[in-house]
């Protein structure tokens, strides 16, 4: 069967992660959302996604295809209630379609005609909003973790390392560690293929390493935290997101956050994560062009891809950094920076595309990674589109 994942409403809801990639190549627990999709189904998919990022991202669109909705995690139950689709046969989940088996191209579909089965909108785990991957990360962590890990044994975990309920923790092949804490009484702990935490670390599950990630010496990790490959982490996290190719390598508190992909916070950065009057967080939201509800009382920095910041940056509660954005200096910068920024708390001017994409170059030449024509065309294609964010 030809599996597309296409992205449907709530994309908007979910930029600035979302201006360069489909809402499927999210990451939430260890897994993008497109892997798990992967691994479920035992098949590749392809996207339906915005124009500009088709030329990264192709559609396969064969005479009959299973469409699915990115933004729902797939869970057993879901997996199988899909797989066992027949033509014209849809799931529906509350308002929301979930998946749905064409025999006819994508645009031309009319549910009037297809049989709807339902799925209970109580079971469902999804990603409406940028928020949603960091406060549902601990059941995506789970999940992964049950998916990776069944039927399979861990490596030996050294006897150096201090464990609690270690049944709950998985070492891949290559993961070291020497003289810390893993303590998984309040979720498993996964530590990727030849990943790395360092002396001195005390950690608190739920939590999960991606493969050649590192963990700094003496860092403290609150779950439900997770990186996905080639990230390093360091100081104090709680309950964050790092998709890949990111960096918090030194002492700093980050804490109900997302960081996208080849961003940098430089020491002593820290993310404010509850107001002062304990008041709930609003966060800028692209899709209403204002600062939007999130019915939670923590909720830190949201990072888009090739943001960086120096050190001792501050950030306040309910942060929202876009897409390459450069941000430095004392006091704390507004909190909705538009891509493409430059500056700090005295002000921003616009980071030039041309400087962006040399950074950009060195950063992923550094992890022998290509900055491709494709890359450069999206971002070219961001830079376009929020002008109108920024004071040019």
């Amino acid at each position: 069967m030809n599996y597309i994942l296409f992205d449907g409403p709530h994309r908007d809801a979910l930029l600035p992660f979302t201006f360069t990639r489909p809402v499927a190549d999210l990451r939430i627990g260890l897994l993008t959302l497109r892997e798990k999709w992967e691994k479920h189904l035992g098949s590749t998919t392809s996207t339906l996604t915005e124009d500009y990022l088709e030329a990264k991202y192709p559609m396969v669109e064969l005479e009959e295809n299973v469409m699915i909705h990115a933004s729902f995690v797939p869970t057993p139950q879901l997996v199988e209630q899909v797989k066992a689709l027949q033509p014209n046969q849809a799931i529906r989940c509350g308002e929301e379609y979930v998946a749905f088996y064409t025999q006819q191209g994508q645009e031309t579909v009319d549910f009037e005609s297809y049989t709807i089965l339902e799925y209970p909108e109580e079971e469902a785990i999804t990603v409406f909003n940028t928020w949603d991957i960091f406060a549902k990360n601990g059941k995506a962590i789970e999940l992964d973790f049950e998916l990776l890990t069944a039927g399979r044994t861990s490596e030996p975990i050294p006897e150096t390392v201090h464990c609690i309920q270690p049944e709950r923790i998985f070492l891949e092949p290559g993961a070291k560690m020497e003289i810390g804490v893993l303590n998984a009484t309040n979720g498993p702990i996964y530590l990727g293929k030849d990943s790395e935490v360092m002396e001195g670390s005390i950690i608190r599950g739920p939590f999960v390493l991606g493969e050649h990630s590192q963990v700094k010496m003496g860092a403290k990790i609150y779950g439900p935290t997770s990186a996905g490959p080639y990230c390093k982490l360091g100081g104090e996290i709680n309950n964050s997101v790092f998709f890949a190719y990111s960096s918090k390598g030194h002492d700093g508190f980050l804490g109900n956050s997302v960081i996208g992909e080849w961003c940098n916070l430089g020491a002593d950065t820290n993310t404010s994560n509850l107001k002062n009057n304990y008041a709930e967080v609003r966060l800028w939201s692209y899709e209403t062009e204002n600062f939007a509800r999130t019915g939670l009382q923590f909720c830190g920095l949201m990072m888009g891809d090739h943001s960086k910041c120096g050190i001792n940056t501050m950030f306040n509660t309910g942060t929202v950094v876009g897409v390459a954005s450069n941000i430095f200096g004392s006091g704390f910068p507004r909190n909705f920076v538009p891509s493409f920024s430059w500056g700090g708390h005295g002000g921003f001017v616009t980071h030039l595309p041309k400087k962006a994409y040399e950074t950009a170059k060195i950063a992923m030449a550094r992890r022998d990674v290509e900055f491709s024509k494709d890359d450069q065309a999206i971002l070219d294609r961001v830079f376009e589109d929020t002008k109108g964010y920024r004071r040019e």
